[in-house]
């Protein structure tokens, strides 16, 4: 009974639950009471953030660019996230699919035709509807959802992974602050970034679902012209589809879900292709190479420019609401890419995450935005513009209006939105129930349920005060806090990465010294080198000469006053060595078995032998941080002790060194001790 009532009860952190939950309900209520008021309040709050921090959230999106390339493509770049041993969860393949799910969707649905038809119609600088005009249309659209979002996206998503798989912190933003305050990121300071990232989150997933509901009614009218444009219906749409996605929460849908997001990727990408063999396909390769070339040529300028000497409100409708919308939606995207990433390195994330996502952005504007410019430009289709101005939402569906199956091509795009919007609103609410939990992953069904409930309400809301504007607004101004967390991350980052830098010295000067040898060691280690034994072998070496070994050293530390422990592991076959230090990282030393493929150079000129075993086994050594991949077996007691002390000696230089202090506590991630699911329950 009672752990029923604990699992009825809840997991919810009190300190970020209610703060959070106040204010979302104090915008509800406040914008229900008085609608015009409210949308009076949000448009002068969108003028004054955009004109007083317009720069400061330009200079935080460059800033998270240069950081995480400079990340990537430094020595840090080779860094694991998780152990040193880890291998990646997923193939590349299967990696790169998930990544086009990540943040992509409704966003690209929305503006791939509206926004380059758009600046083309009213570009921010130079005439309108010129050839001049397009070019510059096209360079802005790859310029707002280029690396500069997925630098965002990135640099969270980096953030949680390192802290959470390499060191055992919550998968929460609280964790990067760990290298700048310690174990206060506990405490209220801690709470408060989860605070500020769950009020982002919720006003990015509800301009999503706001923006969603708009498409989704402009689409139900072009196929059935007697469901008006009101927001009546989109409150509805939001009402039915929010209950959509709480059944899937309750229902425990984890697999459902996923099959439903790959199910949103075929048929994205399906709609992709058909309007590229369907719409002018040459030209249509031929604008992405010029507009990639354009856009990368002119990145470092369109970062730092804020129409300083012309004064308008395009720079804070177009760029600083996409760009505000996406750190808004950083934690929900960055904790997805997280969770798919663990195992590979530094630089395969940087990187993965940078070009894969961008280069299909580039092709989804392409063809859907260059398709309806062509449109325009050469087949005078002129009526376009000024639907597309009238409502941003019909711009998709008067582009297959021109197309051969338009019907069916648009009531495919209608179930696209819907089941995005779904998952969206799905995946949204196990994120932020998630931070709110403090970065637990198993809750109860019913807290997803409440925030999947709360997301609809805010959307509606928001909606109801004012459309489009309320929504650009309360999603600008919740990204204003969580764009100054993302600063202080990207420095606990820095600092981290410098203490593992110091690491990864005194490690190295390890392996120099190691090969200092005296006395019979040589023989052993020759013994090692050209030696492929078996498992039973191996096995009782690890688990004599290994642990005998150690218990040596654990009686001499004790001796000293020291607090060691060494024991047998027959679970997962390793000897086990610990010495434990007060306020400091412990020292581990582990000799575990593994098991490797025979090389083939073992067998020279001669035919392999079929009775011949297939793998051979090694006593290889883990130190803290992971597999140090050299092998100890043939070695005999002393040779194991020096090894040891080498490496205990190494420890103790780096506790001298080191410029701070971060848990490495990488258990829970370590598949050769921890073979349970770290996240049960989800697919």
């Amino acid at each position: 009974m009672a752990s029923d009532t604990k699992a009825i009860r809840s997991t919810i952190l009190v300190p970020v639950f209610i703060p959070a939950v106040v204010v979302a309900l104090l915008l509800v209520i406040g914008t229900i009471s008085n609608p015009e008021l409210a949308g009076e309040a949000f448009s002068a709050t969108l003028a004054w953030i955009t004109d007083t921090f317009g720069w400061f959230y330009m200079l935080s999106v460059a800033i998270f660019l240069v950081f995480i390339v400079s990340v990537g493509a430094s020595k840090w770049g080779n860094i694991k996230l998780g152990p040193d041993h880890a291998e990646a969860q997923y193939s590349f393949p299967e990696w790169f699919a998930m990544l086009f799910s990540a943040g992509y969707g409704i966003a690209l649905l929305f503006f791939g035709v509206a926004e380059p038809v758009l600046h083309y119609a009213t570009p921010p600088a130079g005439a309108a509807e010129t050839v001049d005009a397009a070019k510059q249309a096209m360079q802005i659209a790859f310029f707002h959802w280029g690396f500069h979002i997925w630098a965002i996206y990135g640099l969270v998503g980096l953030v949680l992974a390192y802290f959470a798989f390499r060191h055992g912190l919550p998968l929460s933003i609280r964790s990067a602050l760990y290298p700048l305050i310690g174990e206060k990121i506990y405490g209220p300071i801690g709470h408060a970034v989860d605070i500020f990232a769950i009020l982002g989150t919720m006003f990015g997933i509800a301009t999503t679902l706001g923006l969603s509901v708009t498409q989704i009614n402009a689409g139900i009218n072009y196929l059935w012209p007697e469901v008006p444009i009101s927001t009546t219906v989109q409150v509805i749409a939001i009402a039915v589809i929010t209950a959509a996605a709480t059944v899937s929460v309750v229902a425990g849908m984890d697999k459902g879900v996923k099959r439903l997001s790959i199910l949103n990727m075929v048929l994205a990408v399906s709609l992709m292709l058909f309007v590229f063999v369907v719409g002018p396909t040459i030209h249509i390769l031929e604008t992405f190479l010029q507009n990639t070339g354009s856009y990368l040529s002119g990145i470092v300028e369109r970062t730092f420019n804020l129409q300083a000497y012309t004064r308008s409100d395009w720079i804070g409708n177009w760029t600083l609401f996409i760009f505000g919308w996406t750190i808004a939606w950083a934690p929900f995207v960055g904790m997805f890419i997280a969770k798919i990433s663990r195992g590979r390195t530094i630089r395969q994330f940087v990187f993965g995450v940078m070009l894969v996502p961008s280069v299909f952005t580039f092709l989804w504007f392409s063809v859907f935005g260059d398709t309806a410019l062509n449109l325009i430009m050469n087949e005078g289709l002129n009526t376009l513009i000024t639907d597309v101005q009238d409502d941003h939402a019909v711009a998709l569906f008067k582009l297959f209006d021109v197309l051969p199956w338009s019907f069916f091509i648009s009531l495919l795009t209608v179930l696209l939105i819907i089941t995005f919007f779904v998952t969206s609103s799905d995946s949204g609410s196990l994120v932020i129930d998630s931070l709110a939990s403090g970065g637990v992953i198993n809750t109860p069904a019913w807290q997803r349920v409440f925030w999947a409930v709360l997301e609809g309400a805010v959307a509606a809301v928001l909606l109801l005060a004012g459309g489009l504007s309320a929504l650009q607004t309360m999603t600008i101004a919740s990204a204003l806090p969580f764009a100054i967390i993302m600063l202080i991350a990207a420095v606990g980052m820095w600092r981290a990465l410098v203490i593992e830098g110091h690491r990864e010295t005194s490690l190295q000067a390890h392996m120099m010294s190691s090969r200092h040898m005296t006395g019979s060691q040589w023989k052993h280690r020759l013994a090692a080198i050209v030696e492929f034994p078996g498992q039973h072998e191996v096995e009782m070496f690890i688990k004599n000469t290994a642990m005998n070994a150690m218990r040596e050293v654990e009686q001499e530390l004790k001796a000293k006053g020291w607090d060691a422990t060494a024991e047998f592991d027959a679970e997962n076959l390793r000897s086990h060595l610990q010495v434990h230090r007060e306020h400091h990282v412990d020292f581990i030393y582990d000799v575990r078995l593994t098991e490797h493929p025979m090389p083939g150079f073992v067998y020279g000129e001669l035919k392999r032998d079929p009775d011949e075993p297939e793998a051979y086994y090694r006593a290889e050594v883990y130190l803290r941080r992971g597999g140090r991949s050299y092998d100890v077996f043939g070695y005999d007691e002393h040779d194991i002790i020096k090894d040891i002390l080498d490496q205990f000696e190494n420890y103790l230089h780096f506790l001298n060194i080191s410029p701070g202090k971060l848990p490495w506590d990488m258990n829970e991630h370590d598949d050769m001790i921890n073979t349970d699911d770290p996240e049960p329950g989800k697919a």
